[in-house]
Protein backbone atom coordinates (compact mmCIF):
# COMPACT_ATOMS: atom_id res chain seq x y z
CA UNK A 1 0.00 0.00 0.00
CA UNK A 2 2.81 2.28 1.18
CA UNK A 3 4.36 1.66 -2.45
CA UNK A 4 1.15 2.54 -4.48
CA UNK A 5 1.01 5.67 -2.55
CA UNK A 6 4.32 6.88 -3.28
CA UNK A 7 4.20 5.39 -6.94
CA UNK A 8 0.63 7.71 -7.27
CA UNK A 9 2.61 10.79 -5.54
CA UNK A 10 5.73 10.55 -7.65
CA UNK A 11 2.70 10.05 -10.65
CA UNK A 12 1.16 13.81 -9.40
CA UNK A 13 4.39 15.82 -9.83
CA UNK A 14 4.77 16.42 -13.22
CA UNK A 15 1.04 17.23 -13.38
CA UNK A 16 1.56 19.51 -10.10
CA UNK A 17 4.06 21.38 -11.92
CA UNK A 18 2.49 21.31 -15.78
CA UNK A 19 -0.67 22.91 -13.78
CA UNK A 20 1.53 25.23 -11.96
CA UNK A 21 3.08 26.60 -15.31
CA UNK A 22 -0.45 26.80 -16.99
CA UNK A 23 -2.04 30.54 -17.59
CA UNK A 24 -5.26 28.85 -17.61
CA UNK A 25 -5.63 28.26 -14.10
CA UNK A 26 -6.62 31.78 -11.92
CA UNK A 27 -4.46 34.88 -11.13
CA UNK A 28 -4.38 38.05 -9.87
CA UNK A 29 -1.51 39.02 -12.37
CA UNK A 30 1.58 37.90 -14.21
CA UNK A 31 3.84 35.38 -12.15
CA UNK A 32 7.67 36.06 -11.38
CA UNK A 33 8.64 33.86 -14.08
CA UNK A 34 6.44 36.25 -16.51
CA UNK A 35 7.77 39.00 -15.66
CA UNK A 36 11.64 38.31 -15.22
CA UNK A 37 11.13 36.39 -18.89
CA UNK A 38 9.64 39.73 -20.57
CA UNK A 39 12.19 42.21 -18.88
CA UNK A 40 13.83 44.20 -21.14
CA UNK A 41 16.94 44.73 -19.12
CA UNK A 42 17.25 42.92 -15.51
CA UNK A 43 19.10 44.37 -12.46
CA UNK A 44 20.24 42.11 -9.56
CA UNK A 45 22.50 41.41 -6.82
CA UNK A 46 25.59 39.43 -7.93
CA UNK A 47 24.86 37.80 -4.16
CA UNK A 48 21.87 36.47 -3.94
CA UNK A 49 21.92 36.24 -0.49
CA UNK A 50 22.54 39.70 0.43
CA UNK A 51 19.24 40.88 0.33
CA UNK A 52 18.99 44.56 0.23
CA UNK A 53 22.28 44.94 1.19
CA UNK A 54 21.43 47.68 4.11
CA UNK A 55 23.84 47.19 7.42
CA UNK A 56 21.35 47.27 10.35
CA UNK A 57 22.23 47.37 14.38
CA UNK A 58 19.95 44.81 16.27
CA UNK A 59 19.26 46.15 19.97
CA UNK A 60 16.98 44.76 22.60
CA UNK A 61 14.97 46.71 24.30
CA UNK A 62 15.94 47.29 28.45
CA UNK A 63 15.74 49.87 31.44
CA UNK A 64 19.13 51.38 30.35
CA UNK A 65 17.97 52.17 26.54
CA UNK A 66 14.74 53.78 27.67
CA UNK A 67 16.44 56.87 29.41
CA UNK A 68 18.57 57.63 26.02
CA UNK A 69 15.42 57.08 23.31
CA UNK A 70 13.36 59.09 25.85
CA UNK A 71 15.26 61.97 25.00
CA UNK A 72 13.83 64.15 22.75
CA UNK A 73 15.29 66.25 20.18
CA UNK A 74 14.26 69.40 19.21
CA UNK A 75 15.14 72.58 17.64
CA UNK A 76 14.14 75.71 20.08
CA UNK A 77 12.92 79.29 19.06
CA UNK A 78 14.45 80.96 21.57
CA UNK A 79 17.81 79.41 21.93
CA UNK A 80 18.26 80.03 18.22
CA UNK A 81 16.84 83.71 18.09
CA UNK A 82 16.43 84.70 21.62
CA UNK A 83 13.60 86.86 22.34
CA UNK A 84 11.55 84.68 24.86
CA UNK A 85 12.11 87.29 27.47
CA UNK A 86 12.88 91.03 28.37
CA UNK A 87 11.62 94.05 26.73
CA UNK A 88 9.45 94.26 23.75
CA UNK A 89 11.45 95.03 20.76
CA UNK A 90 11.99 98.18 19.16
CA UNK A 91 10.35 99.08 15.39
CA UNK A 92 12.13 101.58 13.97
CA UNK A 93 11.07 103.18 10.99
CA UNK A 94 11.54 101.00 7.63
CA UNK A 95 11.47 102.03 3.60
CA UNK A 96 7.48 102.04 2.81
CA UNK A 97 6.57 103.34 5.91
CA UNK A 98 3.75 105.44 5.64
CA UNK A 99 4.55 108.94 8.27
CA UNK A 100 2.72 111.55 9.08
CA UNK A 101 4.73 114.60 10.72
CA UNK A 102 3.56 117.39 13.35
CA UNK A 103 5.42 120.60 14.05
CA UNK A 104 4.37 122.59 17.37
CA UNK A 105 5.77 126.21 18.04
CA UNK A 106 5.73 127.36 21.42
CA UNK A 107 3.28 130.45 20.52
CA UNK A 108 2.07 132.11 16.94
CA UNK A 109 4.45 134.25 14.37
CA UNK A 110 6.66 131.95 14.16
CA UNK A 111 7.76 129.72 11.33
CA UNK A 112 4.56 127.53 10.85
CA UNK A 113 2.08 129.15 12.84
CA UNK A 114 0.72 132.80 11.61
CA UNK A 115 -0.06 135.52 13.74
CA UNK A 116 -3.91 135.04 13.34
CA UNK A 117 -3.34 131.38 15.02
CA UNK A 118 -5.63 132.58 18.03
CA UNK A 119 -8.39 130.95 15.75
CA UNK A 120 -6.65 127.80 15.09
CA UNK A 121 -7.17 124.68 17.31
CA UNK A 122 -3.26 124.48 18.41
CA UNK A 123 0.08 125.83 17.55
CA UNK A 124 1.06 123.35 15.26
CA UNK A 125 0.58 122.49 11.86
CA UNK A 126 0.47 118.75 10.02
CA UNK A 127 2.58 118.04 6.92
CA UNK A 128 0.76 115.84 4.08
CA UNK A 129 1.20 112.36 4.71
CA UNK A 130 4.32 110.69 3.19
CA UNK A 131 5.62 107.79 2.36
CA UNK A 132 9.67 106.85 3.50
CA UNK A 133 11.26 106.24 0.14
CA UNK A 134 13.73 103.49 -1.25
CA UNK A 135 16.65 105.49 -0.28
CA UNK A 136 15.07 105.62 3.11
CA UNK A 137 14.55 109.63 3.57
CA UNK A 138 11.40 111.66 4.28
CA UNK A 139 11.10 115.74 3.32
CA UNK A 140 10.71 118.61 6.09
CA UNK A 141 10.24 122.07 4.69
CA UNK A 142 13.23 124.07 6.16
CA UNK A 143 14.98 120.85 7.21
CA UNK A 144 15.37 119.40 4.42
CA UNK A 145 15.39 116.03 3.59
CA UNK A 146 16.24 113.33 6.40
CA UNK A 147 17.06 109.78 6.71
CA UNK A 148 14.39 108.02 8.57
CA UNK A 149 14.42 103.88 7.66
CA UNK A 150 16.67 102.25 10.39
CA UNK A 151 16.05 104.99 13.28
CA UNK A 152 14.03 105.20 16.38
CA UNK A 153 11.03 107.31 15.70
CA UNK A 154 12.33 109.87 18.79
CA UNK A 155 15.69 109.92 17.13
CA UNK A 156 14.27 111.49 13.82
CA UNK A 157 11.88 113.96 15.73
CA UNK A 158 15.04 115.24 17.48
CA UNK A 159 16.69 115.35 14.59
CA UNK A 160 13.70 117.65 13.03
CA UNK A 161 13.81 119.75 16.08
CA UNK A 162 17.38 120.48 15.59
CA UNK A 163 17.50 121.53 12.07
CA UNK A 164 14.73 124.20 12.65
CA UNK A 165 16.18 125.72 15.95
CA UNK A 166 17.11 128.55 14.34
CA UNK A 167 14.10 129.49 12.12
CA UNK A 168 10.89 128.11 13.92
CA UNK A 169 10.02 129.24 17.88
CA UNK A 170 10.82 126.25 20.08
CA UNK A 171 9.95 123.60 17.55
CA UNK A 172 9.10 120.21 18.86
CA UNK A 173 8.01 117.67 16.15
CA UNK A 174 5.67 114.54 16.47
CA UNK A 175 5.52 111.28 13.96
CA UNK A 176 2.54 109.44 13.32
CA UNK A 177 3.09 106.37 11.76
CA UNK A 178 -0.30 105.90 9.24
CA UNK A 179 0.97 102.47 8.45
CA UNK A 180 3.85 100.16 9.32
CA UNK A 181 4.72 98.16 6.00
CA UNK A 182 8.06 97.71 6.71
CA UNK A 183 7.35 96.20 10.37
CA UNK A 184 5.26 93.01 8.72
CA UNK A 185 5.61 89.29 9.51
CA UNK A 186 4.25 86.75 6.75
CA UNK A 187 2.14 83.70 8.40
CA UNK A 188 2.19 80.63 5.59
CA UNK A 189 1.05 77.15 5.62
CA UNK A 190 -1.72 75.62 7.25
CA UNK A 191 -3.53 78.49 9.01
CA UNK A 192 -6.74 79.47 7.73
CA UNK A 193 -6.39 83.00 6.92
CA UNK A 194 -2.46 83.31 5.26
CA UNK A 195 -1.54 87.13 5.67
CA UNK A 196 0.57 89.38 6.34
CA UNK A 197 0.93 90.76 9.87
CA UNK A 198 1.47 94.04 10.93
CA UNK A 199 3.34 94.83 14.22
CA UNK A 200 3.00 97.54 16.67
CA UNK A 201 4.87 98.44 19.25
CA UNK A 202 3.17 96.52 21.99
CA UNK A 203 5.19 93.47 20.66
CA UNK A 204 3.90 90.34 19.07
CA UNK A 205 4.81 86.78 19.92
CA UNK A 206 4.63 83.58 17.20
CA UNK A 207 1.05 82.39 18.66
CA UNK A 208 -0.39 86.22 18.22
CA UNK A 209 0.40 86.34 14.93
CA UNK A 210 -0.78 82.46 13.91
CA UNK A 211 -3.89 83.57 15.96
CA UNK A 212 -4.11 86.91 13.66
CA UNK A 213 -3.98 84.32 10.18
CA UNK A 214 -6.95 82.47 12.05
CA UNK A 215 -5.27 80.32 14.04
CA UNK A 216 -4.43 75.96 12.92
CA UNK A 217 -6.48 74.93 9.86
CA UNK A 218 -4.97 71.35 11.25
CA UNK A 219 -4.62 69.34 14.44
CA UNK A 220 -2.24 70.18 16.81
CA UNK A 221 -0.47 67.20 17.35
CA UNK A 222 0.14 67.05 13.85
CA UNK A 223 1.96 70.62 13.35
CA UNK A 224 5.11 72.20 13.64
CA UNK A 225 6.02 75.86 13.54
CA UNK A 226 9.21 76.76 11.53
CA UNK A 227 10.65 80.65 12.10
CA UNK A 228 12.75 82.00 9.21
CA UNK A 229 14.61 85.11 10.08
CA UNK A 230 17.71 86.66 8.44
CA UNK A 231 18.50 83.40 6.28
CA UNK A 232 18.46 81.29 9.62
CA UNK A 233 15.07 79.09 10.72
CA UNK A 234 14.09 76.59 13.28
CA UNK A 235 11.39 74.73 13.78
CA UNK A 236 9.32 73.54 17.05
CA UNK A 237 6.39 71.02 17.44
CA UNK A 238 3.21 73.20 18.29
CA UNK A 239 2.16 71.51 21.23
CA UNK A 240 5.83 72.05 22.54
CA UNK A 241 5.66 75.53 21.73
CA UNK A 242 1.91 76.50 23.69
CA UNK A 243 2.89 74.25 26.38
CA UNK A 244 6.37 76.34 26.76
CA UNK A 245 6.23 79.91 27.07
CA UNK A 246 9.57 80.61 26.57
CA UNK A 247 9.41 79.32 23.20
CA UNK A 248 6.84 82.01 22.08
CA UNK A 249 9.46 84.12 21.41
CA UNK A 250 8.74 88.53 19.90
CA UNK A 251 8.83 87.97 16.25
CA UNK A 252 10.71 90.86 14.30
CA UNK A 253 10.13 92.82 10.90
CA UNK A 254 10.39 90.55 8.08
CA UNK A 255 10.01 87.47 9.83
CA UNK A 256 8.12 84.06 8.07
CA UNK A 257 6.13 81.55 10.05
CA UNK A 258 5.34 78.61 8.11
CA UNK A 259 2.65 76.26 9.85
CA UNK A 260 3.15 73.06 8.38
CA UNK A 261 0.91 69.72 8.93
CA UNK A 262 3.27 66.45 9.02
CA UNK A 263 0.64 63.37 8.96
CA UNK A 264 2.68 61.16 11.46
CA UNK A 265 2.41 57.27 11.05
CA UNK A 266 3.86 54.11 11.41
CA UNK A 267 3.48 50.92 9.58
CA UNK A 268 2.91 46.90 11.31
CA UNK A 269 3.48 43.74 9.41
CA UNK A 270 3.41 40.03 10.48
CA UNK A 271 0.99 38.46 12.95
CA UNK A 272 -0.24 41.52 14.97
CA UNK A 273 -3.89 41.71 14.84
CA UNK A 274 -4.07 44.42 12.03
CA UNK A 275 -1.18 44.95 9.00
CA UNK A 276 -1.45 48.58 7.38
CA UNK A 277 -0.38 52.56 8.15
CA UNK A 278 -1.89 53.84 11.31
CA UNK A 279 -1.93 57.26 12.00
CA UNK A 280 -0.11 58.79 15.46
CA UNK A 281 -3.22 60.69 16.51
CA UNK A 282 -1.73 61.46 20.13
CA UNK A 283 0.80 63.55 20.55
CA UNK A 284 3.22 60.97 22.77
CA UNK A 285 2.53 57.40 21.40
CA UNK A 286 4.73 54.58 22.91
CA UNK A 287 5.40 51.38 21.39
CA UNK A 288 3.16 49.79 23.57
CA UNK A 289 0.13 51.82 22.56
CA UNK A 290 1.18 51.39 18.77
CA UNK A 291 1.13 47.56 19.44
CA UNK A 292 -2.10 48.18 20.15
CA UNK A 293 -3.53 50.06 17.79
CA UNK A 294 -2.74 47.70 15.64
CA UNK A 295 -4.57 45.09 17.16
CA UNK A 296 -1.93 43.67 19.71
CA UNK A 297 -0.31 39.93 18.84
CA UNK A 298 -2.38 37.29 17.49
CA UNK A 299 -2.34 34.24 20.08
CA UNK A 300 -2.10 31.64 17.51
CA UNK A 301 0.80 32.89 15.24
CA UNK A 302 3.28 35.53 17.33
CA UNK A 303 6.24 34.73 19.09
CA UNK A 304 5.75 37.05 21.61
CA UNK A 305 10.22 37.58 22.62
CA UNK A 306 10.68 38.55 18.79
CA UNK A 307 8.49 41.78 18.64
CA UNK A 308 11.09 44.49 16.15
CA UNK A 309 10.54 47.91 15.78
CA UNK A 310 12.64 49.38 13.02
CA UNK A 311 13.94 53.30 12.70
CA UNK A 312 16.77 54.96 11.33
CA UNK A 313 18.58 56.75 14.17
CA UNK A 314 21.61 58.92 14.70
CA UNK A 315 25.14 57.73 15.26
CA UNK A 316 25.44 59.33 18.53
CA UNK A 317 22.67 57.81 19.82
CA UNK A 318 24.13 54.67 19.29
CA UNK A 319 27.18 56.19 20.64
CA UNK A 320 25.96 56.67 23.78
CA UNK A 321 24.80 52.77 24.28
CA UNK A 322 28.38 51.80 23.80
CA UNK A 323 27.61 50.51 20.24
CA UNK A 324 30.57 50.24 18.00
CA UNK A 325 29.63 51.96 14.86
CA UNK A 326 33.45 52.35 12.90
CA UNK A 327 31.88 50.29 10.34
CA UNK A 328 28.75 52.69 9.55
CA UNK A 329 30.03 56.19 7.37
CA UNK A 330 26.64 57.56 7.29
CA UNK A 331 25.01 59.84 10.29
CA UNK A 332 21.80 57.63 10.29
CA UNK A 333 22.10 54.23 10.78
CA UNK A 334 19.16 51.30 10.74
CA UNK A 335 18.12 49.78 14.01
CA UNK A 336 16.17 46.94 14.49
CA UNK A 337 14.65 47.02 18.27
CA UNK A 338 13.60 43.70 19.78
CA UNK A 339 11.32 43.58 22.46
CA UNK A 340 10.67 40.41 24.04
CA UNK A 341 7.10 40.33 25.67
CA UNK A 342 7.70 36.85 26.80
CA UNK A 343 9.25 39.36 30.18
CA UNK A 344 6.39 40.65 32.32
CA UNK A 345 8.71 43.78 33.20
CA UNK A 346 8.86 44.53 29.23
CA UNK A 347 5.38 45.78 28.77
CA UNK A 348 6.40 48.56 31.06
CA UNK A 349 9.13 48.98 28.61
CA UNK A 350 7.10 49.58 25.61
CA UNK A 351 5.05 51.94 27.52
CA UNK A 352 7.49 53.97 27.83
CA UNK A 353 9.26 53.20 24.52
CA UNK A 354 8.39 56.44 22.38
CA UNK A 355 7.28 56.12 18.58
CA UNK A 356 8.49 58.09 16.11
CA UNK A 357 7.00 58.73 12.53
CA UNK A 358 7.90 56.35 9.97
CA UNK A 359 8.31 53.50 12.43
CA UNK A 360 7.64 50.19 11.26
CA UNK A 361 6.09 46.98 13.40
CA UNK A 362 7.29 43.47 13.21
CA UNK A 363 5.81 40.83 14.89
CA UNK A 364 7.63 37.24 14.00
CA UNK A 365 5.78 34.06 13.57
CA UNK A 366 6.06 31.54 15.90
CA UNK A 367 8.43 28.57 15.07
CA UNK A 368 5.42 26.30 15.63
CA UNK A 369 3.67 27.82 13.29
CA UNK A 370 6.04 27.12 10.31
CA UNK A 371 6.62 23.74 11.75
CA UNK A 372 2.13 23.39 11.02
CA UNK A 373 2.51 24.95 7.86
CA UNK A 374 4.95 22.70 6.46
CA UNK A 375 2.43 19.82 8.26
CA UNK A 376 -0.09 21.15 6.16
CA UNK A 377 1.57 21.01 2.93
CA UNK A 378 2.67 17.51 3.47
CA UNK A 379 -0.87 16.12 4.59
CA UNK A 380 -2.06 17.97 1.56
CA UNK A 381 0.28 15.81 -0.64
CA UNK A 382 0.13 12.59 1.01
CA UNK A 383 -3.90 12.38 1.37
CA UNK A 384 -3.99 13.74 -2.59
CA UNK A 385 -1.89 10.82 -3.42
CA UNK A 386 -3.57 8.01 -0.78
CA UNK A 387 -6.84 9.24 -2.71
CA UNK A 388 -5.47 8.26 -6.62
CA UNK A 389 -6.07 4.59 -6.25
CA UNK A 390 -9.23 4.62 -4.62
CA UNK A 391 -10.72 6.96 -6.98
CA UNK A 392 -9.47 5.30 -10.04
CA UNK A 393 -11.05 2.33 -8.71
CA UNK A 394 -14.44 4.96 -7.97
CA UNK A 395 -13.99 5.43 -11.66
CA UNK A 396 -13.40 2.28 -12.94
CA UNK A 397 -16.49 0.75 -11.10
CA UNK A 398 -18.84 3.98 -12.67
CA UNK A 399 -17.75 3.12 -16.12
CA UNK A 400 -19.25 -0.83 -15.63
CA UNK A 401 -22.38 0.37 -14.73
CA UNK A 402 -22.71 2.48 -17.42
CA UNK A 403 -21.95 -0.82 -19.98
CA UNK A 404 -24.98 -2.39 -21.30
Amino acid sequence: MKLRIVQSTLLLLPVVWALSACSSLPSAGPNVRSVEADAAVKVASADKKAGANIDYVLVDINKALLRFVSETVSTSLAGGFGGGRGSVPSLPLGVGDVVQVSIFESQSGGLFIPSDAGSRPGNYVSLPQQTIDRSGTISVPYAGRLRAAGRPVEDVQSDIENRLANRAIEPQAIITKISSRSAQVSVLGDVREPTKVELTEAGERVLDVISEAGGLSAPGTETYITLQRRGRSATIHYDHLVATPTENIYVAPGDTILVDRERRTYLAFGASGLNGRFDFEESDLTFGEALGKAGGLLDARADPSQVMLYRVVSKSLLTKLGVDVSRFNAESIPVIFRANLRDPSMFFAVQKFPMQDKDIIYVTNSDSVELLKFLNILNSVTSTAAGVPSDAVAARDAVRELRP
